[in-house]
């Protein structure tokens, strides 16, 4: 089951500089948070900050080629997390014919924001990744049902932790302030 998702935010995580894209999934408190390198965390800034470009960037580079072939994104779906490793899909309408292509999650969300298509996530990543923020403003795992999908093992819950550990060092206090 895919659930659609809106990017929250790009934020930094001030001990190791490193960059984490938040989506957060509509109509809910539950969040998705995946790193991504420096350059697609400034290629999904800059368009959400309508910041203007001298030439165009990578992301715009692709954007263009897929409208001049006549093609469209329809959606890019977060689509697995394997061995700590996120993975997405974009599909694309080519004359009729949807294609689905392999991506990085960070390169189809930029590339998501640019030509304005959904974002999705499959429920089994979510099940896998999401956090959700109690009434307290803390992280905590998502106390959602699992019935149908299979329980995380011990070892992905260990290798999952670090993720944990990374939201819990950023800076979540102006989440709910930018939802009300």
């Amino acid at each position: 089951m895919l659930v659609e998702m809106v990017v929250e935010s790009v934020r930094v995580n001030l001990q190791t500089y490193q960059r984490v894209v938040v989506l957060k999934e509509k109509g809910s408190e539950r969040y998705l948070p995946i790193w991504i390198g420096n350059n697609e965390a400034d290629a999904i800034v800059i368009q959400l900050q309508n910041v203007p470009v001298p030439r165009p960037q990578t992301h715009d580079l692709l954007k263009s080629v897929i409208s001049e072939l006549g093609a469209k994104v329809t959606r890019v779906v977060v689509s697995d997390l394997a061995e700590d490793v996120f993975y997405a899909r974009v599909h694309i309408d080519v004359d009729g014919k949807q294609v689905e292509i392999d991506s990085r999650p960070s390169d189809a969300i930029a590339l998501a924001v640019r030509v304005q298509a959904p974002i999705f996530a499959d429920e089994t990543v979510l099940d896998k990744a999401a956090v959700a923020l109690d009434n307290e403003q803390t992280v905590a795992e998502t106390d959602r049902p699992q019935e149908q999908s299979e329980p995380v093992r011990e070892e992905e819950l260990k290798k999952l932790s670090v993720f944990r550990e990374f939201i819990n060092t950023l800076d979540l206090d102006d989440l709910e302030k930018r939802d009300k």
